[in-house]
């Protein structure tokens, strides 16, 4: 249940406009398809049906029984889009953003969002979103398998961008650290400590193997505890965060511009 207070809730309300049974200039569809895109959750599912069931109701009632996290994030893209609205009062966005902001702060697994499929496979987008299912439900030991093989298919997509060889059948520790290796090779790290992290995390991907392999739903298994899971979850997400931002970096790099030797001969 998201803890909004009352004027939290009533500076939602404003911006929304639900005084009418409305959000903003939302049809059934496209709020049905602005919901479900922003969070992944049905805003017609039974759960949601509230008093007239209008769209307003059906709003209130998801900020009643979803987690803070689940909320901020919605109320974060209904402010984007409410941005975008005539007739909204504008002056209510920074406020609601701020609303979010706090929703979000108390997100069990901070850089969650990162779990983000690098291609358009299906398979790939079906892992991630399983991974966050987890999460939003609040039970991460059930996400555990599924978050180690999206660590797997993830590693091994940017082995693939960097032409390095990763056999189907080498475990996730070995391939991340065939890609370590690259970038130890490439020169591509700047401190020596952040080698040193990159490659305490081959043994952590080891270990995750295990966790994979005997203690998640990937088998007959006794799953591990929330707790455990819940660090597993964070640890591995930080990962996967700066891996993510380490090759934007490399990607807005300029290209080294070789200067000419003028005293060549220019060959026309």
């Amino acid at each position: 249940m998201a803890d909004l207070t009352f004027i939290e809730r009533n500076l939602l309300e404003k911006l929304l406009g639900m005084g009418s049974g409305y959000v903003l200039d939302f049809t059934n569809r496209t709020f049905h398809e602005f919901v479900t895109s922003a969070v992944r959750k049905n805003i017609d599912d039974p759960k949601y049906n509230y008093a007239s069931g209008s769209k307003a109701n059906r709003l209130r009632q998801f900020w009643k029984i979803e987690a803070n996290h689940v909320v901020g994030a919605l109320v974060s893209a209904l402010a984007e889009y409410a941005s975008t609205v005539n007739n909204v009062d504008q002056s209510l966005i920074p406020e609601c953003d701020r609303i979010a902001s706090r929703l979000l702060s108390s997100a069990p697994v901070q850089e969650l969002d990162a779990i983000q499929a690098l291609t358009d496979d299906r398979t790939f987008e079906a892992l991630a979103r399983s991974v966050h299912d987890a999460i939003e439900d609040n039970e991460p030991e059930k996400g555990l398998d599924r978050l180690h093989t999206f660590v797997v298919r993830y590693v091994r997509t940017l082995c693939e961008k960097h032409g390095i060889v990763a056999e189907r059948d080498k475990a996730l520790h070995s391939i991340f650290g065939e890609y370590v290796k690259h970038l130890r090779k490439e020169g591509l790290l700047q401190s020596d400590m952040t080698e040193r992290i990159l490659k305490s995390s081959i043994s952590i991907m080891d270990a995750f193997n295990h966790v994979r392999n005997n203690q998640s739903l990937a088998h007959d298994n006794t799953i591990l505890n929330y707790d455990e899971s819940l660090l597993i979850y964070n640890h591995v997400c930080a990962t996967v965060r700066f891996l993510e931002s380490f090759e934007a970096r490399e990607e807005k790099k300029d290209p080294v511009h070789v200067s000419m030797d003028c005293s060549q001969e220019i060959p026309f």
